[in-house]
């Protein structure tokens, strides 16, 4: 291991003051600067971008390495097949919809997927939220025209503005201070509520919101609901309450973005006083997306240096030496936990192309957590304009993921989904059976089409009953 005199002391809790540093040989949290990069934005003041970074790298970190820890200790359970990955938030967060209301229902509904999950799924779940810190997204072209007039697209909240002249759409990086006090905000209440109580497994009835009630997925999480609250009823007469078992009032939950704004994950990487290590603070799991994983680029040089749990997203493009290489650069100590490869294929691709992914990992015996992206391989757009989602192509991505998995006899770890808590109309079909007429009636979303609430609760229902046949499975070969 390299050593690396002269870094920068911090005053920020959990930081080393030692003037010399351990670290990954050759890395450093500069080091991608150095590398080819893409999907970044070009910033007209240079001057201006360099102050607010050294500003941020000033700021307390908003996790811990600690946490990152326990999370990779979690998903490390994950990968040897003893439990499952739920993650799932906003597309794409934004400044103007920043509310305590927001935050609180979207985390009601996360609740219920993971209760119906760990219930029917008989598998404890880890839970990562894609939020505080979801501020900026890849996008396939680096212009957006309207009208003939052709401006910077949109590349998130953290860079620019979604308002379509030619001054919202320069990039400003002071937008990167914004981000970071929302994603504090936004913590401090996800804390509150994990830790606080509102995770109480005795208020399993009080997280259905209320337009919800009376559709099928409501129905059917009220009975499961009823279930755990008879059983919740018979251990407390056995002496067993909230009150002297935390893990009934309380859940962990973490958060999770792309690391795609490397001049913000820079100036939030912190050295970790019990371990001398480099972990990324803006969350506790970030990951890679399927345009930046370049191996030689800056976004896989940066997150091969942190400790934090990663992501790898893996769409139709990966091919098996790619992906090898890929791990091998990520994760060479082959620790579980460490990395989970997202796949995104797109319903009519998976059967094809996940199995030579899988296999070339098995035959390696390389230790990743396998999760499903649903999402991004099904977008399609609509003759009105609208980009949708059809639910039964999500739900079929999901299906054909778990089948992959259970032919080739390795884990389905988890699921990686775009939704909110709010009853917008932005994914068609789904129980409500909303047509391509309705998209335009809470179609509200700042890039990408999300799951609503009732959506996301069918989904967990279908995976839960996925996941309870592979147990079944396992048990009689056992």
């Amino acid at each position: 291991m390299a050593s690396m005199k002269g870094v920068r002391d911090s005053p920020q809790p959990g930081i080393a003051n030692e003037p010399e540093r351990t670290m990954s040989t050759n890395w450093s949290p500069d080091s991608w600067r150095r590398r080819p990069i893409r999907q970044v934005p070009e910033y007209p003041d240079p001057e201006a971008l360099r102050k607010v970074e050294e500003r941020l790298a000033t700021f307390p970190p908003l996790v811990f390495a600690g946490e990152a820890r326990k999370l990779k200790r979690q998903l490390a359970e994950v990968a040897e097949g003893r439990g499952f990955l739920l993650q799932g938030g906003d597309c794409a967060e934004s400044f103007a919809e920043h509310s305590a209301d927001n935050i609180r229902d979207f985390f009601r509904v996360f609740l219920q997927m993971a209760v119906v999950l760990t219930y029917a799924g008989g598998q404890p779940v880890v839970k990562v939220g894609r939020i505080a810190g979801q501020f900026a997204k890849p996008r396939s072209q680096p212009t957006e025209t309207r009208d003939g007039i052709t401006l910077p697209a949109y590349r998130g909240d953290i860079i620019n503005d979604i308002r379509f002249d030619p001054e919202a759409r320069v990039p400003d990086p002071h937008r990167m201070l914004q981000a970071y006090r929302q994603s504090a905000a936004t913590l401090n209440l996800l804390r509150a509520f994990a830790q606080g109580g509102y995770a109480n497994l005795e208020h399993v009835h009080r997280w259905t919101l209320g337009f919800l009630k009376d559709t099928p997925a409501s129905e059917r999480y009220r009975e499961i609901a009823d279930r755990i609250t008879e059983s919740l009823r018979f251990m407390r007469a056995c002496g067993i309450t909230s009150e002297t078992t935390p893990q009934l009032r309380s859940t962990d939950f973490y958060t999770s973005h792309e690391a795609l704004l490397l001049g913000y994950e820079q100036a939030l990487a912190r050295i970790d006083s019990t371990t001398g290590e480099w972990y990324a603070t803006s969350g506790h799991f970030l990951w890679i997306g399927d345009r930046t994983r370049d191996p030689e680029g800056a976004h896989v040089e940066f997150l091969r240096g942190v400790k934090n749990p990663i992501g790898l997203k893996a769409g139709p493009t990966m091919t098996p030496d790619a992906l090898l290489r890929l791990i091998d650069i990520l994760n060479p100590d082959n620790e579980p936990g460490r990395l989970t490869i997202i796949t995104r294929f797109g319903a009519d691709k998976v059967a094809t192309g996940l199995p030579p992914l899988v296999r070339a990992v098995q035959r390696e015996g390389r230790k990743v957590v396998w999760s499903c992206d649903p999402m991004h391989g099904n977008t399609i757009r609509t003759a009105a304009g609208y980009k949708t989602r059809p639910f039964e192509r999500i739900l079929a991505e999901v299906q054909a993921f778990m089948q992959v998995h259970a032919a080739e006899g390795t884990h389905a770890g988890g699921i990686h989904i775009e939704m909110t808590g709010k009853n917008v109309t932005e994914c068609t079909g789904g129980a409500r059976a909303i047509a391509e007429a309705d998209l335009c009636d809470r179609y509200h979303t700042h890039c990408d089409p999300r799951l609503n609430a009732s959506q996301a609760l069918e989904l967990a229902f279908l995976v839960a009953e996925e996941l309870a046949r592979a147990n079944a499975v396992r048990e009689a070969a056992e």
